[in-house]
């Protein structure tokens, strides 16, 4: 039988951290998935020992040079027999309630596309980071949802995978923007269901303003049909022009004091914004 989900795991000298997401899998329904992992071009000797080690074991294990995540996870999914993916990272660890959850909510609902759910940090800190319901608008200002949300592989197909220019980071974010851009549905689970590994030297702690700045313009130009801001500053040029003073004041009442805001609104003292 073909497995209901393909966990892709790409790793580039993470052999140290590896042993802790295969582990996560143990918990597993084991009879509920296959575990592709993609060796992206390592050369550390400890990782590839590793990888090796693993091959042995029985584990299906795909060696390539190195393309990056985007070039990886696709490597793997292409690969995959599942009609699900689990896109996660070498670093990080799943919980077993997570392909449960998800597996409700994808078999139930076939307009659904993406499940998402919250991610526990561990390592340099241990937040658990605000996430929430979908919002196209939230998502458009700046990634929200991790890599590591479980998506139909026709979904992935359709839309003709990650896109593989992407080196510099936010892949994933770009991934969610064409699925959302394409009327593809998301749904939010809100519960911990796996573990994000928090490491001084990750790609999201390092990144540079000018380094994101570059990868924010490369999908605003992919994407600009859109995410043209030019909607929005005429919508805000014309509300100020109307009558600046009442506007900036609606502005603050409502950046400061939301709830009262809404109170007020809804009492029908103010007009929305």
């Amino acid at each position: 039988m073909k497995p209901l989900f393909s966990i892709i795991i790409p790793c580039y000298n993470d052999g140290k951290y590896l042993p802790d997401a295969i582990e996560s899998l143990r918990s597993c329904d084991a009879s509920l998935f296959e575990l592709i992992i993609v060796n992206d071009g390592s050369k550390d000797e400890a990782t590839i020992t590793y990888l090796k080690q693993l091959e042995i074991e029985g584990y299906t294990v795909i060696h390539q040079q190195n393309k990056g995540l985007s070039g990886a996870r696709n490597t793997g999914i292409s690969k995959s027999l599942g009609k699900y993916i689990v896109p996660l990272d070498s670093d990080n660890k799943l919980r077993p309630e997570y392909l449960l959850r998800a597996k409700a909510v994808l078999e139930n609902d076939e307009n659904i596309a993406v499940v998402y759910g919250r991610p526990q940090h561990f390592g340099a800190n241990t937040e658990v980071p605000p996430v929430g319901d979908f919002n196209l608008q939230h998502l458009m200002l700046g990634n929200y949802i991790d890599a590591c949300a479980i998506y139909r592989k026709a979904v992935w197909e359709q839309a003709g995978g990650y896109d593989e220019q992407m080196r510099l980071g936010l892949e994933d974010w770009e991934f969610w923007l064409r699925l959302a851009f394409n009327g593809y549905k998301f749904h939010f689970i809100n519960e911990v269901l796996f573990d994000y590994r928090v490491r001084p030297d990750s790609m999201a702690r390092t990144d540079t303003t000018d380094r994101y700045n570059s990868i924010v313009s490369y999908v605003e130009e992919k994407h600009k049909y859109f995410m043209s801001f030019d909607a929005v500053s005429t919508y805000f040029r014309i509300k100020y022009k109307g009558n600046y003073i009442i506007f900036m004041l609606k502005m603050l009442l409502y950046m400061k004091f939301h709830k009262l805001f809404d109170i007020i609104m809804k009492k029908g003292f103010i007009r929305k914004l």
